[in-house]
């Protein structure tokens, strides 16, 4: 099946470059190009992208507030974001996972990372996956100052305790690989696990349920390391 990839920056250049890196990729293709997030948000509607790459540093309506208004349409639900930013400076990637973000990426990224990148949202197994993003992501929800109260414990009552285990484990970055390892069970048992632990929980994929995990208390932030 094609990957459907939606391109929202407001740099002609960079969409042009990307554009002809996924359209020379067999499993994907460009449905559309959005300058800002307003534009951004209605090219999704119309299209339904299967990702957006979506730039958070945007004029007007900005991805942070675009990110938001498309994880929460219901008519977008099998859509993934695909954040593109600069790790270091931008203070809104906690934000934009928070509103449904499926991942991110730095804007110097190799070519064959962002298609690796595109293809793992798509597969709803997103950003935790490749080995750079595991520290970036604890690193921006652990930092974040959360802006609304954490979720209520309970809501993690639906769980068996191994799917809780299992989301711990996921929460701290590692992959179903090594999570099988840890517990000496198959990948795809752990795979399995993942998915009902995400049914039950309505997360949209696999970054949602480390947000649960982190909103509800069942992960605690480790303070930082220092040198």
């Amino acid at each position: 099946m094609t990957i459907r990839v939606l391109l929202a920056d407001d740099q002609a250049l960079l969409r042009t470059t990307f554009r002809m890196l996924i359209e020379a990729t067999p499993d994907m293709a460009v449905v559309g190009e959005a300058a800002d997030g307003e534009e951004a948000i209605a090219l999704s509607r119309s299209h339904q992208p299967t990702v957006v790459l979506m730039d958070i540093r945007m004029p007007g309506t900005n991805g942070l507030a675009a990110t938001t208004a498309i994880c929460s349409d219901a008519r977008l639900s099998a859509t993934r974001v695909l954040i593109l930013t600069t790790f270091e400076t931008d203070e809104y990637v906690a934000q934009a996972v928070r509103a449904g973000a499926s991942g991110f990426l730095g804007k110097d990224v190799s070519a064959d990372a962002l298609l690796d990148g595109i293809r793992t949202v798509a597969a709803g197994d997103a950003l935790l996956s490749p080995t750079a993003t595991r520290s970036l992501i604890t690193q921006f929800l652990t930092a974040a100052k959360p802006e609304a109260p954490a979720e209520p414990i309970e809501r993690l009552a639906v769980l068996t305790a191994r799917e809780r285990q299992i989301m711990i484990l996921a929460a701290e970055g590692k992959s179903n690989a090594e999570i099988a390892d840890e517990l000496v069970v198959s990948p795809l048992t752990v795979r399995t696990h993942v998915q009902r632990a995400m049914t039950k929980l309505r997360a949209r994929d696999r970054t949602q349920l480390v947000v649960i995990a982190y909103a509800t208390g069942l992960v605690r932030p480790r303070p930082p390391t220092t040198a």
